[in-house]
């Protein structure tokens, strides 16, 4: 039998222009938009209106709702809304409600100015990021559901192009519009407020493509007579209708999509749950210091801004294309590597620009290799996320995945800023780059074993 053949270059970048790749661009822009409203940009404007760094690292764990995800997603994955899922399907509708939430909770924290209303911003911004993680879950049930294994990889990485330039836009776009609206050196709630209102408009992106995609195939009928079966069994075990009702769903919604995944992994199971949940501490823990950074060292929102758009677009476009390919052609674990060890180099400039102080050119240097490495690295772990992930329990499981991989980040991450307090940004930036070695150990666990369980599995 001839081996497969690695597909060319000019096929591998075809795939591309696939009708369900390019609808993942758009929700990929859906899905990266709020983020950064609740985690860097909020900590450049809490920063400018004098919180302190101990309070903006505390208030970065409402993006720990990303984190605990798992704990409603067998609801996202197996309850129908009212009305909507009979007009737009379980997924379509699940994605409507969580981006409506979403702007309308972006309204709410444009009404909050952080120098008087801190805790009610707090608020809003724990809304956000309860609805945003809820998008999430829905959107990556949607992404493994529309389209086979040949295609997940460019879906991913077109999926993560869109959340790299919905991330750029709330980070960038939004300093430039925050020193545009209002003031680019001092601090202007008026600027911040205008901000945040363009912001939630932008999620109608995400709202058009929504009432525009299609509902994926999901074999819901399926679904519905193994929870009949289940609730049938239990009903001649003597529970009570109710509570057998209750049981069977709970079995076929909450249960099963674990017991599936420990079943299909075994030993390796705790393994691969221990990468997910370290693979992205580097440029997470990082992440909440960097615009607070940015100030602290002089640089006004213009220049940020600037510096992030022009360089921070071009290298995520290459990135997170790049990276899609590069898994195509030389297997997702060696790109995984790949992208681990330019993350977690990249914070080591940042320490680098510490002491250099306010310089410009070194600034777009770091932005540039910041992008380009979270790009690469970015798909290839959406596509190893996939790649465990079983259909059946699509939603379940991989908001479990994805809530693993943020818990552990996020909860380090909320005392980044007393961590900056004590030892500074130069100590900082270098622990958070040597965070990153149990990663590539790891991901070299996770290659030796699937060598040895089987030889022409992916290295």
């Amino acid at each position: 039998m001839n081996a497969v053949s690695k597909p060319s270059w000019r096929e591998s970048l075809r795939v591309y222009l696939e009708p369900r790749v390019l609808i993942l661009f758009a929700m990929g822009f859906s899905s990266g938009l709020p983020l950064l409203l609740v985690f860097g940009t909020l900590s450049f404007w809490l920063r400018e209106a004098e919180v302190s760094l101990t309070d903006i690292g505390y208030m970065s764990w409402v993006a720990l709702a990303y984190g605990v995800k798992w704990l409603w997603s067998p609801l996202v994955d197996r309850l129908a809304l009212p009305l909507l899922s009979r007009l737009l399907g379980r997924r379509r509708s699940w994605m409507l409600f969580s981006q409506l939430l979403i702007a309308a909770a972006l309204v709410g924290m444009s009404f909050c100015d952080p120098k008087t209303q801190l805790a009610q911003l707090a608020l809003f911004a724990l809304l956000v990021a309860f609805a945003s993680a809820t998008q999430d879950i829905v959107i990556d049930a949607y992404r493994i559901e529309s389209a086979p294994e040949r295609l997940q990889a460019a879906m991913a990485a077109s999926y993560m192009t869109g959340y790299r330039l919905a991330m750029i836009m709330a980070g960038a776009g939004a300093l430039a519009l925050a020193a545009w609206l209002g003031s680019n050196s001092a601090y202007d709630y008026r600027g911040w407020q205008l901000t945040y209102l363009l912001m939630a408009g932008m999620m109608s992106i995400g709202l058009v493509t929504t009432l525009c995609c299609h509902e994926p195939d999901i074999d819901v009928a399926s679904q519905d007579r193994q929870q009949a079966q289940r609730k049938a069994l239990l009903l001649q075990h003597g529970w009570p209708t109710p509570l057998a009702g209750l049981g069977a769903w709970a079995y076929e919604a909450i249960w099963c999509p674990f017991a599936d995944f420990f079943a299909r992994h075994g030993r390796s199971a705790l393994l691969i749950l221990g990468l997910i949940a370290c693979y992205r501490i580097s440029d997470v823990v990082m992440g909440v210091m960097s615009n607070s950074f940015y100030v602290d060292m002089q640089f006004s929102k213009t220049e940020v801004a600037t510096i992030t758009k022009v360089y921070g677009v071009i290298m995520t476009l290459v990135g997170a294309s790049l990276g899609g390919i590069l898994v195509m052609r030389f297997g997702t674990l060696r790109i995984l590597m790949l992208g681990a060890l330019l993350t977690a180099s990249t914070n080591l400039l940042f320490a680098l620009l510490n002491q250099l102080g306010h310089n410009l050119e070194l600034l777009t240097l770091i932005i540039s290799l910041d992008n380009l490495s979270a790009g690469i690295a970015t798909a290839a772990f959406i596509t190893y996320l996939s790649s465990l992930t079983n259909v059946a329990f699509s939603a379940t499981q991989y908001a479990l995945f994805s809530s693993v991989m943020l818990l552990l980040p996020k909860l380090l991450a909320g005392f980044s800023g007393r961590f900056v307090e004590q030892f500074g940004y130069s100590t900082f930036f270098v622990t958070t780059s040597l965070l990153g070695i149990p990663v590539l150990l790891l991901i070299a666990m996770v290659a030796r074993r699937n060598m040895a369980l089987s030889p022409k599995s992916d290295k």
